[in-house]
C-alpha cells in the first residue's frame, strides 16, 4: 500500500450545525474544527478501534479491532474466513472508529474509506513493524495476547487491511463544547 501524504493534511471543515458554534456559552472560546493531528494522535494510541464493513445482502457487520495508524492510512488484520474479510472481498467499502464512552469529554474519530488489502512483502514488514511498536508485548511477548500475530501475517493466516481515508470525522467534546469536523482528503 502506497503512502499518503494527503492524509497528513486533509481540509477540516466545522459543521457549525452539530457543534457549540450555534449555541455557545458565555466566555467560551472561539469553537473551531479539531485539528487533524489530534484524530491522528487518537488513532495512533487508540488500543481498541471498530471496524464497520458490509454484507453481501447490504447489513453492516460491526467488530472491534486492534489497528494502528500508518503512513497515511489506519491498518487492522482478520483471518481469511472471517466475516470481515469475506464482506472487505466483495465490497472494500468501510469505516473504522474509535474513540470515548464520555458525554463531556474526548474525542471520537470516524475513518470512512476503501479497505485494500497489504500483499507487498516491505509495506507488510513497515506494517507489522507499526503494530509491534504499538502494541508491544501483546505481539512480540511469548505470553501476548496476540502473539503470533505477526508470524501470521507473513503467511497469510491473519490479512492486513489498510484504509486510506476518504472522508474523516471528529465529534469533539471538552468541558461542554462540542464541535463537529469533517475531514476530506
Amino acid at each position: 500500500m502506497p503512502s499518503n501524504p494527503s492524509a497528513e493534511h486533509p481540509t477540516a471543515e466545522l459543521d457549525a450545525r452539530y457543534s457549540s458554534a450555534l449555541n455557545p456559552r458565555p466566555g467560551a472560546a472561539d469553537v473551531v474544527a479539531t485539528d487533524w493531528s489530534d484524530a491522528r494522535r487518537l488513532l495512533r494510541t487508540a488500543e481498541i478501534c471498530w471496524a464497520i464493513t458490509v454484507r453481501p445482502d447490504g447489513r453492516l457487520h460491526v467488530t472491534p479491532v486492534i489497528a494502528t495508524w500508518h503512513d497515511g492510512a489506519a491498518y487492522f488484520s482478520t483471518g481469511p474466513g472471517e466475516q470481515k474479510a469475506r464482506n472487505l472481498a466483495r465490497n472494500g467499502h468501510c469505516a473504522l472508529l474509535t474513540g470515548t464512552n464520555s458525554l463531556t469529554e474526548g474525542l471520537d474519530v470516524v475513518v470512512e474509506g476503501t479497505a485494500r488489502r497489504v500483499e507487498d512483502a516491505a509495506a507488510l514488514e513497515e506494517v507489522i513493524g507499526a503494530f509491534e511498536a504499538k502494541y508491544g508485548a501483546h505481539i512480540t511477548s511469548a505470553d501476548g495476547t496476540f502473539h503470533g500475530m505477526s508470524d501470521a501475517m507473513r503467511k497469510g493466516d491473519d490479512l492486513v487491511f489498510g484504509v486510506v481515508p476518504g472522508t474523516a470525522y471528529g465529534f469533539g467534546r471538552d468541558g461542554g463544547v462540542y464541535t463537529h469536523t469533517r475531514w476530506t482528503f
